[in-house]
């Protein structure tokens, strides 16, 4: 495992630099949780090849390129508590979120995409087997900045303390991040379902904590979704390449 990248600087007019990133070797993950809520089940193997990941969701700061060069703006750009340039961009669709992944994909020659679930999962652990959550402990309080996290009324800019066992930040608080499956409550059960449209309501999968809730810190295995046009202020996206 290697890191790549540097740092988000100031918008000057181009893509300068690649998004700070993790090699994974990949492997095999045991995905979902018998004990976990029912589409989380059944507990079923999952090979994961090799990926790039971004340390932190998209900012703010690196959003901005792609506004500039005609992309959507975030919904919440105008709101002090969602537009400081460190933190998560938020209030991005899924459409938008992907259209940025291929905007900065053609710019880099680096194939950016959004992550299928399992790898989202996969990176999320870091490294641990088993666990509901990237750090050790047996619940959301085990974090290293628990207090400061459980507080917060907006997102927060990734802290070195929230960093899992493969330096990944904010994978299970911070802002919800879109994956590209379609979301199946029995996909576990049926092979292949997240790259199949459901015939009604249809929604994209999304992984991760969330500022706005009661308890800001989720599972790595528990499962959300989103209708993909939806713009909410709790919902961002980070960068995944194959490696």
């Amino acid at each position: 495992m290697a890191a790549h990248g540097g740092g988000a600087p100031p918008y000057d007019g181009a893509v300068t630099e690649l998004p700070e990133t993790v090699r994974l070797d990949g492997g095999e993950l045991l995905m979902g949780a018998e004990g976990g809520r029912p589409d989380e089940r059944p507990v079923h193997r999952v090979a994961i090849a090799p990926l790039l990941v971004a340390v932190t969701p998209v900012t703010n700061a690196r959003y901005a390129p792609f506004v500039a060069d005609g992309g959507a703006p975030p919904r919440f750009r105008d709101d002090e508590r969602f537009n400081a340039p460190e933190c998560p961009v938020v209030g991005v669709s899924w459409h938008e979120a992907a259209a940025y992944c291929q905007w900065l994909a053609d710019a880099t020659g680096v194939p950016w995409r959004l992550p299928d679930e399992a790898e989202r999962e996969y990176a999320a652990l870091g490294g641990l087997v088993g666990s509901d959550w990237p750090w050790l402990g047996g619940d959301w309080r085990g974090h290293p900045a628990a207090g400061v996290i459980a507080a917060a009324d907006r997102p927060h800019r990734p802290l070195t303390e929230c960093a899992n066992g493969y330096g990944l930040r904010c994978m299970a608080e911070n802002v919800h991040e879109w994956c590209r499956d379609w979301y199946h409550a029995d996909a576990y059960a049926r092979a292949g379902a997240g790259g199949c449209e459901p015939a009604a309501r249809a929604r994209r999968v999304s992984r991760g904590g969330s500022w706005r809730h009661a308890v800001k810190f989720t599972r790595v295995t528990a499962r959300a979704s989103l209708a993909p046009e939806r713009r909410y202020n709790d919902f961002g996206f980070r960068l995944y390449a194959s490696a």
